[in-house]
């Protein structure tokens, strides 16, 4: 009985371990594979790995101290070991952040509806105990985490399986795992996924219906849950806004007489400045707190007092800059400030029902971050909260001027032409603020990058970006984390952020290698950076010969259920040419995406008639940006309105997933997302695994 209730605990314990992610190219230190410029000298791995020439080295020295004298069980000793060099090593060494000693074996032939390539594998787990149950391993990887459970020895110097483990199943227990189609695990040899070939052609077309006629930069689904989303214009006023069902015939319910909240007094509007981003905090519901990002001129406002970005610490001095279109530098400047939509509180922790607020006052609660620009444009400016972290992005382009002469993107000292992460949950005091060279009242998390790489400022979690313009975490997914980043002259990219990430502007320009002009900052040479090249893109020569006539906007991975044909495929556009892409992963779970530029028309019954262009030709004017609401379903902000993707028949386009219905219906309740599952679940099995703890503890 003992036994028994003994592996029950430790599955259970490992069932709640269990990963609610899935699967993507990441290493054990949650950083992108890099591509190797020569092989490795130990491990199997070329081309995409997580090991360089140094990590290759310390896995032979470990192998080598291991001392296997059974040929078949240091081969597969070795395969295990060098699963660290694996581009999946992240999941297959991790845990829900725990760390393991040896990858996640497979244990069972793999599934038809797993994501790895093989149908079918040897239970590879049997195998790593069949072929070195009996052999001798030198400080071995396989010894429990867990001793004195099922039926490991409590104390032991154990050197073989058999005398580690009571058994194949105790050590499959522990090690083993299967694939699925959002996990992988290892088989002894490099993971491979499977090219599945589901839905690969493109769909017919995206059918749109017009139901706003204002022109907004941002739009943000309420925290709530409800069927509201806040929108913001440029010149920045906030609103907020009931979106009605879709089907319905009804129209955006907006009054621009009353915004949600005006800023206008504060922020700097212009054709390159204005309110860039707006973000509502995870518990809004229950403090109130919302962040607004945008521009200001410290001539016209007292509160634009903000360090300049060109600083010694920079290498830049500027004095030597000069005035760009009539402004001097750093006279503009980026601002993230924080408000409150509760009439009393002013503390991170003061709790106070907001859900039903519907206006806040422009008094600014707290300076989060200010920085001086060098230049008048690409400044990017959007704020979004990770949906796992809790932590605030912003993204930000490298600050202007041509071909960034002061190389402010590769410059790790810099915070220019980066993706930063900041903690606006924990204030530091004002003293550890001057202390720290903070630009504002945040603190920096702790697993940022800098944590690993003391080169780079603590704000940072991925550079060498140009100007990032809407970047959004897959609903389903958020550890695919999309930006569309602005090209020069040349190509328009988007990219799958990672931490550490180096995107490669300004050495690269998509995968395009670029010569700057001029370089009063200096260069930074090909070989000195591992760069991450675009998942997608398109050259400006694909739109028009007009040189800068080409500007992506980043969209959304499309996870409403109205149109079917369109779920799972990233949607993203460009701010000139009103063309609208849908990129498909394949194999899942990849990184690797193909694109095709999508038709789209407006749908027969729209509650707003639309626009059109020569040839009868939905005219959409510049897209600004998209959205995504509490259902999911997508939105596009443009120069002419607001457009809600709907149900392909309405356009007359073919979809054999859509689901004929002759009446209108409200569009579905949110459904809980991946990780709000698990959260139920992991709690279920939290209360049986307590229980089961009981009962271990009271049979000994």
């Amino acid at each position: 009985m003992k036994g028994v209730l003994s592996i029950s605990f430790l599955f259970c314990c490992l069932l709640l371990l269990l990963d609610s992610s899935v699967s993507l190219p990441l290493c054990v230190d949650s950083r992108a594979p890099f591509t190797l410029n020569k092989t490795l000298g130990f491990c199997p791995y070329n081309g995409s790995t997580c090991c360089n020439s140094t990590q290759d080295a310390q896995i032979e020295k470990q192998f080598r101290a291991s001392n296997v004298s059974d040929p078949g069980c240091a081969l597969v000793l070795k395969s295990i070991l060098c699963a660290r060099c694996d581009p999946f090593s992240g999941e297959l060494f991790t845990i829900q952040s725990s760390p393991r000693s040896v990858p996640v074996l497979c244990n069972s032939t793999i599934p038809a509806n797993s994501s790895q390539s093989k149908t079918e594998v040897e239970d590879f787990c049997s195998q790593v105990w069949d072929t070195c149950n009996d052999v001798s391993i030198v400080n071995s990887p396989f010894a429990p985490s867990l001793q004195g459970q099922a039926g490991a020895p409590a104390h032991s110097n154990a050197t073989k399986l058999s005398d580690l483990w009571q058994s194949k199943t105790d050590f499959c227990t522990a090690f083993g795992g299967a694939s699925d189609n959002s996990s992988v695990c290892f088989e002894g040899e490099p993971v491979s996924l499977n090219k599945t070939g589901t839905s690969i052609s493109p769909p017919h077309g995206l059918c749109l219906e017009r139901i706003g006629n204002g022109s907004y930069l941002n739009m943000v689904a309420h925290p709530d849950g409800s069927n509201r989303a806040f929108f913001s214009n440029q010149m920045g006023k906030v609103f907020l806004a009931t979106l009605p069902d879709e089907g319905s015939g009804g129209t955006l319910k907006l009054d621009e007489s009353s915004p949600f909240v005006d800023l206008t007094d504060q922020v700097y509007f212009d054709t390159q400045f204005g309110m860039m981003g707006m973000a509502f905090h995870p518990d809004f519901a229950k403090n109130g707190r919302f962040f607004a990002s945008f521009t200001c001129d410290k001539s016209k406002w007292s509160g634009c007092t903000g360090r300049c970005s060109c600083n010694s610490d920079v290498n830049c001095d500027p004095s030597k800059l000069g005035t760009d279109h009539g402004a001097q530098p750093c006279q503009y400047q980026t601002v993230i400030a924080e408000y409150s939509a509760n009439s009393s509180g002013s503390q991170p922790s003061s709790v106070h029902t907001s859900s039903h607020v519907e206006s806040a006052k422009p008094t600014e609660v707290r300076r989060i971050f200010t920085m001086g620009l060098p230049f008048t444009s690409q400044h990017g400016g959007q704020i979004l909260f990770g949906p796992d972290d809790g932590y605030l992005y912003l993204m930000m382009g490298y600050g202007g001027g041509a071909g960034d002469p002061y190389n402010f993107a590769q410059n790790k000292k810099s915070l220019l032409g980066k993706i930063m992460r900041l903690d606006v949950d924990n204030i530091p005091s004002a003293a550890d603020i001057s202390k720290l060279s903070l630009w504002g009242n945040y603190s920096i998390p702790k697993d940022n990058p800098f944590s690993e790489d003391k080169d780079l400022q603590p704000e940072i979690w991925a550079l060498g970006l140009r100007n990032p313009w809407r970047c959004s975490f897959d609903a389903e997914r958020p550890s695919y984390f999309l930006c569309a980043d602005v090209g020069q002259d040349v190509y328009e990219e988007v990219d799958l952020i990672t931490k550490g990430g180096n995107y490669g502007w300004r050495v690269y320009e998509g995968p395009y290698p670029f010569q700057p002009t001029q370089s009063p900052g200096g260069n930074t040479s090909v070989n000195s950076i591992n760069p991450i090249f675009p998942i997608m893109g398109y050259n400006h020569s694909e739109l028009n010969k007009n040189e800068g006539s080409a500007s992506i906007t980043g969209g959304y991975v499309y996870r409403s259920t109205t149109d079917p044909c369109m779920y799972g495929r990233y949607l993203y556009g460009d701010l000139y040419a009103g063309a609208i892409w849908a990129a498909t992963e394949d194999p899942q779970n990849s990184g690797n995406f193909s694109t095709s530029r999508i038709p789209f028309s407006c749908a027969r019954d729209s509650p707003i008639q639309c626009d059109s262009a020569p040839g009868n030709l939905l005219a959409l004017g510049y897209i600004f940006s998209f959205g995504e609401d509490n259902n999911k379903d997508v939105y596009i902000l443009a120069s002419t309105g607001v457009y809600r993707v709907v149900r392909p028949s309405r356009c007359s386009y073919a979809c054999s997933q859509e689901k004929a219905t002759t009446t209108t219906t409200s569009a579905p309740s949110p459904s809980p997302s991946h990780a709000t599952r698990w959260s139920v679940l992991s709690g279920y099995l939290f209360l049986q695994c307590s229980f089961l703890l009981l009962l271990l503890l009271g049979s000994m």
